[in-house]
């Protein structure tokens, strides 16, 4: 739990201003009213203020002191059809189009963020992923530095049984790009070392995941994981990175050892990337619901401001970790 522990500690220090697009959701005010109470962020509750409290009071939460936004009736309105106009009627969208857009929660909650009103965004406790994302990145856009967006899951592993794993390490890419070319391989690998620096505070070890070591399958599938790593050591010669690695040759630094040519993370990686969706998406989840771990996030990575996903199967306590880790994402 030391991530998430000091994750907690960074996001209090700073409380930022995170809005929360599905506020009638009793898990999503739960968390908002456990956040504002251990003042580690300013929650903002989109939906109608009087279902909201009374869903509050059914959970025996105390919300009183959360503000509550009703997209329809805001005073922002006007001008955030206005906005969605501008970015989209080149798609074909007219004004009134533009302004139903702007009353849906997930639109008016990332234009909150645009706006530079609220901080960060979270969703997804009700909605798909593919609507959180494609939401934030119509309405807060793609950073001019990222060449795509990607996504990364803070895994902990804090059980006494989790003798191989321990700590936090992330996962990526298990949300969003499905089969990633040599090129996206290492726009994700980058991007969650960078993240590993910025959430865990450690140096990123990255093992770039694959059925193969050091070339002992030849197929194109581990071709493409073979050129993902050699771009990655010629774009930042800072990030310890080895590939083509197998699962324990990246975590058992003995397998590391015989098995990984010149291996710069000899086995202590803090970073895994995965080959392709199908496979980080499952060994999360196998992970998780059969090892134990816990699994934050989904987190994007490559927008302008933080906007997070949710798993509709979330808790209440993935919840708080996600607004609490978005609160740390635009501190940067």
């Amino acid at each position: 739990m030391q991530a998430l522990d000091n994750i907690i500690k960074r996001a209090k220090a700073s409380p930022k201003r995170i809005v929360l697009s599905e506020g009638f959701d009793s898990r999503v005010i739960q968390a908002a009213a456990r956040i504002h109470k251990e003042g580690i962020a300013d929650p903002i509750l989109l939906g109608e203020s009087e279902q909201i409290m009374r869903r509050a009071e059914r959970v025996g939460v105390d919300i009183s002191h959360i503000e509550i936004i009703n997209p329809a009736n805001s005073d922002m309105l006007m001008e955030f059809g206005e906005t969605v106009y501008q970015m989209r009627k080149s798609k074909g969208v007219d004004r009134k189009q533009a302004n139903e857009l702007a009353k849906t929660p997930l639109w008016f909650g990332n234009l909150l963020v645009k706006s530079g009103y609220a901080d960060g965004s979270v969703a997804g406790a009700v909605h798909s992923t593919a609507n959180v994302v494609r939401t934030a990145i119509r309405a807060i856009g793609v950073r001019p530095d990222a060449k795509m967006v990607s996504s990364f899951f803070l895994m902990v592993f804090d059980q006494p049984h989790h003798e191989i794993l321990k700590g936090s390490v992330l996962f990526a890419d298990c949300a969003l790009i499905i089969d990633p070319t040599a090129e996206q391989m290492t726009e994700i690998a980058l991007a969650t070392a960078n993240n590993a620096r910025r959430l865990l505070e450690e140096e990123p070890r990255v093992a770039m995941l694959s059925f193969s070591t050091s070339g002992s399958a030849r197929n194109p599938k581990v071709s493409k994981v073979q050129q993902a790593t050699e771009m990655v050591k010629d774009r930042d010669a800072t990030i310890k990175v080895d590939g083509e690695v197998q699962f324990h040759a990246a975590v058992l630094p003995k397998v590391a050892k015989h098995k990984v040519i010149d291996t710069q993370v000899e086995g202590r990686s803090n970073v895994f990337v995965f080959p392709s969706l199908e496979a980080g998406n499952i060994a999360y989840k196998m992970l998780q619901l059969a090892g134990g771990a816990k699994a934050i996030g989904p987190f994007l990575q490559g927008l302008n401001k933080p906007a997070n996903d949710l798993p509709r199967s979330c808790s209440v306590d993935d919840i708080y970790y996600t607004i609490a880790t978005t609160a740390v994402q635009a501190n940067r």
